[in-house]
Parts: C-alpha cells; structure tokens; sequence
C-alpha cells in the first residue's frame, strides 16, 4: 500500500531511519549487517564464557532501591502493592548475591539496563552490558578477561585484530597497557593529584580551568582532571586503574593506597568499554561507603546510591573474594562495524517524539 522510497537516492533522511528501522533495513544493506554483526557478537560473548564454566542467569529489571551503579533510575509504580519500583541501572547486587548463595563461583548475565540521563552517539536511556562474577579472582584477572573476551569476539566476527574506526587503526591484539589514572593525568598536565591533599585538588582544578561545581571530593576532582584531559585522548586500548574510593562505593580498597581502590576501566577510542573491580565483601567497610553515599545524595547528589540493607546482610553471610567486569555491548559493536552512533546499533533506539 506503500511505495518504497526512490532506489536512487534510497533512505537518506538520518532521522527517519531510525524511526521506521523497517524502511532502513528494507533500502540499507549495511544496515542490515551492523545489526545481524551485534547477534553475532553478543552470541560469541555467551559461548565463550560457557565454554569456560560460566552459568548463565537472569536478575529482576524492577527494583525497590536502584544500586550497583552512580546513575539517575527511571522510576515507575506496582498498583497492586503500591510501592514505588526502579527499573534496573546495573544488575550487580543481585549477581553478586548469588554467588554468595553459591550458585555457582561464575555467573554472568547479559542484561539491559535504564538511566534516565541525556541521550548522545554514545549514550541511550536503554542499553545492554555483560556483567559477570567470579569467585577466588581479583581485578588483575579481570583484564586479562576483558582481553580474551574482547579478542574472541574480534576473531569470531572480524577475523583479525586490526579493526579500523572513524579511519583510525587499532590494534585490539592482547597485552593491553595498565596505567594509573593519577599517572595519566600527571602525564597530561604536569600535576600529581596523589601528592595533593583535598584543597590542594580543587585548587588544581582551578589552575587547569575545569569547572568544580559538581566536585565536592579528592576523588572527584581527580575524575574531572582525567575526563577533561586525558579520557578522549586514550586511542588504543587501555586498562586505567588507580580509580579513586570517593567514586567506587562497591570495589576493595587498594592494598597500598587507602584512597584507592582496585578498579579498572578499559578505554578504546576515548570510550569507556570495561569497567571491574577485585569486589567489596566487608559488610562493614560496605555499610561504611553506602552511608557515605547517602550523606552525599542528602546533599544533593542525585546519582549516589542509597543503602541496600539486603545487600549487605548478604555479605554478612559471606562472599567470597571476587572479581566483577561488565562490559558494554553496544559500544564494542560501534567499534567493530565502525558505526558513528549508538543509534546506529540498536535496532529501535529511544527517540524524541515528533
């Protein structure tokens, strides 16, 4: 009853694209590969960690206190109990409460979660991550993970490790450099933010010129001093460690430095790809942060976690040591089909009405 849009031209108008995705793949062949490339590469993802032992399980989307991650929930209501529920920012404490039930020392889910943020070529309120646990490893096994996962997933797919984004090379090939995120940006601007005490933080934000409104930490200050001169310049891929404990409510302090802790995040073209931490298990340190959490989001901090009192009775019983990775799907498959959006990779992203 329709006529297809005029073959000569085809299907030009970005916007409608989006919006009629059927007209896309009808009039757009490449189109049509990104997004049968992402099964595949979400489809590897799974075999490769059950091939190595890991179960695969499902935690709930609703939830009656949003956590495992520093992000705005979109919030919604259960007629029938009339309580206020969540949709979920990141699957993490229910993970993690498993593996302390023992249903398995491996777990993994690839989910979807929601934040009720802005939306970017980067960034869509309804994304899909792999989050996984494993008991007896720390944040170090967790690179090495990250690099096997990320290298099978360029084999089975690609077929080599060289890819080509926005026509810059990378070499996605295992041996991913490790730096600190102090060491980074005092390569950057000539400041080491680990000889600085909170002042002295904020006063060097200054001298950089980066705005501290929202800074009201050492650790976030030196997360503003890495996101303004350092993040976007990170080509190749790079694991950094070294996060601040101001910002990591849910990793292990570091062993040498109590002002860090054991996290990581992985970046590729600027883009954070990988975040993993050796997993907080102390139920009193873990009380200690969440509290901290709530004293910052009663002082306005919207994206601070509440306290989850479940949570940590579960730790009271006893997780194990662990290492947790989760890895974004959607950006992984923007940088293997050399997509520019993540609009691009999701087959019905989130638009603004007409």
């Amino acid at each position: 009853m329709r006529p297809l849009p005029e073959k000569y031209h085809g299907l030009a108008d970005i916007e409608l694209r989006y919006r009629q995705r059927y007209l896309d793949l009808i009039m757009n062949p490449q189109s049509r590969e990104t997004l049968r490339r992402r099964s595949r590469i979400v489809a590897a993802m799974r075999s490769f960690l059950l091939a190595r032992g890991y179960l695969e399980v499902e935690t709930p989307m609703l939830h009656t206190i949003p956590g495992g991650a520093a992000a705005k929930p979109f919030i919604t209501h259960h007629n029938a109990l009339d309580i206020e529920l969540f949709l979920r920012i990141a699957p993490e404490l229910h993970l993690k409460r498993l593996v302390v039930g023992g249903l398995s020392d491996k777990v993994f889910e690839i989910n979807r979660c929601f934040r009720n943020e802005g939306l970017s070529p980067r960034h869509n309120p309804e994304f899909t991550s792999l989050e996984l646990y494993e008991a007896y490893t720390d944040y170090t096994d967790m690179m090495d993970l990250t690099e096997a996962i990320v290298v099978h997933v360029v084999d089975e797919v690609h077929g080599a490790a060289q890819i080509s984004y926005g026509g810059t090379a990378i070499d996605l090939k295992a041996g991913w450099p490790r730096l600190g995120m102090a060491e980074l940006v005092q390569e950057a601007t000539g400041i080491d933010f680990l000889a600085l005490d909170e002042k002295g933080a904020f006063d060097a934000l200054t001298k950089l010129q980066i705005d501290r409104a929202a800074v009201t930490n050492w650790g976030q200050a030196l997360e503003a001093a890495f996101a303004a001169r350092v993040e976007d310049k990170l080509i190749q891929p790079i694991h950094v460690t070294g996060f601040p404990r101001d910002i990591s409510p849910l990793a292990k302090a570091d062993r040498n430095d109590p002002r860090l802790v054991e996290r990581f995040e992985t970046y590729v073209y600027g883009w954070e790809i990988a975040n993993a931490f050796s997993e907080l298990n102390d139920p009193l340190d873990q009380r200690a942060r969440f509290e901290a959490q709530m004293l910052a989001r009663a002082a306005g901090d919207e994206e601070a976690q509440p306290l989850d009192e479940d949570y940590v009775t579960a730790l009271e019983y006893g997780l194990p040591p662990c290492g947790g990775l989760g890895i974004g799907i959607d950006r992984l498959v923007m940088l293997l089909t050399d997509s520019p959006s993540i609009r691009d990779v999701i087959a019905f992203p989130t638009l603004r009405p007409r």
